[in-house]
């Protein structure tokens, strides 16, 4: 249902069509009653548009009879509001609050103009000596689950990957957990979200979404070049 969103634009994490759905109902259910209101404007002015000889009336709308035409409206709306609210809240308690058990962990570091990423080695354990550390290029597998620990060393930052629908502000002194889970593999867009300075136009990176060979492939040529220097 609501497909039409993923025609519009690729996703590529578990949780992209949750949120794609959510702002789908927002803009049809805000959309319906944009279109009711302005109908409704058009076909009055119409029908009480000047005429010869007909005096205008004031109406106060303070009679039951003509209220009627504002309650009714009004509850209506609002019964849409509290299911938009309904479902903004569980979206946002799957995506932000429960945390799937992690097949592996990363740290993101913001800062001043670039994106550092920490991998886990072939331990699979970070903090320990066979970690990958890279700039701008985060890679990961495809069908993870990954914990992401989002860290600053100087200003807010926000990190974004528009394909997964992820937002997320890196604030400094804080390491605030999340998580993701790709589905596609691919090379995308990772973004700075958040106005961090003269050169928050120039930061951003790439996530590789691979398949489990290629990334141990990768990851094997990351360990050979840092034991060669």
């Amino acid at each position: 249902m609501l497909d039409f969103m993923s025609l519009l634009r690729e996703s590529a994490s578990t949780f992209a069509r949750d949120i794609d759905h959510l702002i789908a109902w927002v803009a049809i259910l805000g959309g319906f009653w944009w279109l009711i209101a302005e109908g409704v404007l058009v076909w009055l002015i119409v029908k009480f548009r000047h005429k010869e000889g007909v005096r205008a009336q004031y109406i106060t709308g303070e009679k039951k009879e003509e209220m009627k035409w504002i309650h009714w409206p009004h509850n209506l709306i609002l019964l849409c509001d509290v299911a938009i609210i309904i479902m903004a809240i569980n979206v946002w308690y799957n995506v932000k609050q429960k945390l799937p058990p992690a097949d592996d962990t990363i740290r993101v570091i913001g800062q001043q103009w670039s994106w550092r990423f920490v991998h886990s080695g072939k331990d699979g354990i970070l903090g320990t000596p066979d970690d990958v550390e890279t700039v701008e290029d985060l890679h990961v597998q495809v069908g993870k689950t990954y914990h992401f620990k989002l860290e600053t060393t100087d200003v807010l930052h926000n990190f974004s990957v528009p394909v997964f629908r992820l937002k997320q502000d890196s604030i400094p002194g804080r390491v605030i957990t999340g998580w993701f889970k790709p589905t596609m593999t691919g090379t995308f867009d990772i973004q700075c979200a958040e106005m961090c300075g003269i050169g928050h136009g120039i930061m951003m990176g790439r996530i590789h979404v691979q398949t489990p060979e290629e990334y141990d492939q990768w990851l094997s040529t990351q360990q050979k070049v840092a034991q060669s220097h």
